[in-house]
């Protein structure tokens, strides 16, 4: 949605999508969702994406290493000038990847800061974003709708104390549909437990998987 609402207001040119990877499992990090799902999204969305690949397991100063890397690659190839972040209201968040970008010609952007999260939840669901939610830390009470659609309704009714975009790390989820994305055909697998959290694989159907 952060995507959506920079394309909506038109201030900048989206060149490509950013997101960090574990090679050792081909899936995002923390997400769990597989590379070729997010290949698809790409794909779905006119867009190239440049996966950030992190170790396992990865302290944060390789983590920082890693990404500082990556913000001159950006730079190179792109000629990337502002990285925007989804972030809602975690000041520390916020206050860390300022710090980040502090040194890098990259300027921060946060196009959602500040949105009341039950209002934005409503307007995505009504814009027709759809997602599945594919993780979540066994501790929290969203585990239960693991698999499942992304349901801010349901999350409320089940787990009050959920915030219903998960910007707590409540949960975690995988865009399938939504505004100048085109759908991505997909079947929710099994979910396993692992390093305390909960995740369910997406798989693609051929056409999507092998690509245009």
């Amino acid at each position: 949605w952060c995507l959506h609402e920079l394309r909506r207001q038109g201030r900048v040119e989206v060149v490509g999508l950013l997101t960090t990877v574990t090679p050792a499992f081909q899936r995002v990090s923390i997400h769990g969702t597989h590379r070729d799902v997010l290949a698809a999204q790409a794909r779905g969305l006119g867009l190239p994406v440049w996966e950030v690949e992190l170790p396992y397991p990865c302290p944060n100063e390789a983590y920082e290493t890693v990404m500082a890397d990556a913000t001159r690659g950006v730079v190179e190839a792109w000629g990337a000038t502002h990285v925007a972040f989804g972030d809602l209201f975690l000041e520390d968040v916020r206050a860390y990847r300022e710090k980040a970008m502090k040194d890098t010609p990259l300027e921060p952007l946060f196009p959602l800061w500040g949105r009341d999260t039950h209002d934005l939840a409503r307007e995505m669901v009504d814009g027709g974003l759809e997602a599945i939610i594919v993780s979540a830390p066994l501790t929290s009470p969203a585990v239960r709708q693991v698999g499942g659609r992304w349901d801010p309704s349901l999350l409320a009714r089940s787990a009050p104390s959920v915030d219903p975009c998960g910007e707590r790390g409540e949960f975690h989820t995988c865009v399938v549909a939504g505004p100048g994305m085109d759908p991505i055909p997909h079947t929710v697998g099994l979910t396993v437990d692992r390093d305390g959290a909960r995740y369910v694989d997406l798989t693609l159907d051929d056409a999507w998987r092998k690509g245009p």
